[in-house]
Formats: structure tokens, C-alpha cells, sequence
């Protein structure tokens, strides 16, 4: 029986785990992110662990077509997805006007539009067959605007409306998306985004592995949106939202301040 499972952002942290989880199970894996040394590693890692087929398609998802791009070879490998992880993305700390325009619309690019790209053409797929999964890797950021991450919140709030709009979509199609909303990981994420020397990043986060394994798992049982973390679960789905927007809008500015 066919259970190949598509990660993005597959060469390291989050993406690399959910491989490794996986592919334990004893399935099939496409990896897809920009580094084919680290993808190549991490294939013939899995298949000497577990003897699975690992695919390996290195490319910039966030490159103009990129989605496409990866629709267009993941077809000509003649390869049925079971289960999408959208899990590439990046973020960036500084304000808006100050940050290059260039790097907020990459990021939207990666973090929005090929995300929503590939949930088109698989979950459509899908909902043809009548069976599939997706997991879009969101964020607590999205639960809450984030001064000096503007963006970056702003794109994982939309993760978050879009995948709960798509599972009521095509749950009775047999296919449901859920939404893994972590807070701060212990991963290459804060290198990119520029946050060391924040209070957001001081407590060092959780493990990629463990969060890995907490979003998989919730998929696999048909969830919407998970937190990893319970106080933090409760914190952004009762807390937050009654406080006054001025106090969060301060609350979340410091947070992210150096």
C-alpha cells in the first residue's frame, strides 16, 4: 500500500525529523529543500536505517514556479503522494520599512504562495482518490500580530485560517489538513531570522524531533490545529485573545527586541 510522504524543507531541523519519523514506519519519502548535499545525506541515512526509498529534489521552492517546478518532477517520477508537509519556511526580525523588500516578499512567496501551490495540486489530487493527508507547519506566531516579525506572523496566520478553511473543504473527501503550530524550536530558524539576543529565543525551545513527532502524530489522528506545548496551547487560544491588542502588540514587540 502506497504512504510516500512530500516534505519541503527537508534538509535539516523540523523537515529532517518528520523524515526520520516516517520513514521508522518503514515509508517512502520525496525530500525536497535548496541543499542536495544535505538531502543526499539524510536519503541515504533513511535508507540504510529502514530500507526505504528515499527521493531526493533539490530546488528553491520559493523561486518564481518553484512550486511548479516540483509539481512538474514529482509527476514525471510517476510518484503518488499520501501525505503533504509543507514545512519550508523562514522569517526575519527588524521592522518592516527597515528590512529589504526583497526578503519580506521571499518570504511570502515561500511561506504563502508555494505552500498554498502544492496544497492545491495534492489535495486535489487527493480528493480524487478519496484519501490523503496534509500538515502545514504554522506557528503560535500565527495566533497574534508580531511587531518587528510583520511579516513573518502575518504569513502564518494565514497558514492557519487557509488550512482550517481547506479541511473543512475536503474532509468529506477523505483528506484532512491539519495545522502544527509550535512555538520556538531549537533549529537554523533563528540564524536565518536574525532573533539570537532575543528573549524569544533565551530558553533555547523544544527539540526538533519532539516537535516533529507531536505534529505528525496529530495529523495521523485527524486534528486541526495542535500546539506542542499545553500551557502555550492554552495561553494563545484563551489568554491572548482577551487581552487588550495594544498590551499584545507591546507584549510581542519585546519579546523580539535585542
Amino acid at each position: 500500500m502506497s504512504n510516500i510522504v512530500l516534505i519541503t524543507g527537508a534538509s535539516s531541523g523540523i523537515g529532517a525529523e518528520f523524515a526520520r519519523y516516517h520513514a521508522s514506519n518503514g515509508s517512502d519519502v520525496v525530500l525536497t529543500a535548496r541543499s542536495k548535499d544535505k538531502l543526499d545525506a539524510l536519503a541515504a541515512e533513511l535508507q540504510d536505517a529502514h530500507g526505504i526509498k528515499a527521493h531526493v529534489f533539490a530546488l528553491d521552492l520559493g523561486a518564481p514556479e518553484g512550486a511548479q517546478v516540483l509539481i512538474d518532477t514529482v509527476t514525471s517520477a510517476g510518484l503518488q503522494i499520501d501525505i503533504l508537509i509543507n514545512n519550508a519556511g523562514f522569517g526575519g526580525q527588524g521592522r518592516h520599512i527597515d528590512r529589504q523588500i526583497t526578503d519580506e516578499l521571499g518570504m511570502i512567496d515561500l511561506n504563502v504562495k508555494a505552500l498554498v501551490a502544492l496544497s492545491h495540486h495534492f489535495g486535489r489530487e487527493m480528493a480524487m482518490r478519496g484519501k490523503g493527508r496534509v500538515l502545514n507547519v504554522g506557528s503560535t506566531a500565527g495566533f497574534m500580530p508580531g511587531p518587528l516579525q510583520a511579516v513573518y506572523f502575518a504569513t502564518k496566520a494565514f497558514v492557519k485560517s487557509f488550512s482550517e478553511a481547506l479541511d473543512q473543504e475536503l474532509r468529506w473527501k477523505g483528506v484532512t489538513v491539519a495545522v502544527l503550530a509550535p512555538g520556538y524550536v531549537g533549529t537554523g530558524f533563528a540564524d536565518r531570522a536574525d532573533l539570537h539576543g532575543t528573549n524569544l529565543v533565551k530558553g533555547g525551545g523544544k527539540t526538533p524531533a519532539s516537535v516533529a513527532k507531536h505534529g505528525y502524530n496529530a495529523m495521523s489522528r485527524g486534528e486541526l490545529v495542535t500546539v506542542n506545548e499545553m500551557p502555550l496551547g492554552f495561553l494563545v487560544n484563551w489568554i491572548i485573545p482577551l487581552l487588550p491588542r495594544r498590551s499584545v502588540l507591546k507584549m510581542i514587540e519585546r519579546m523580539q527586541r535585542k
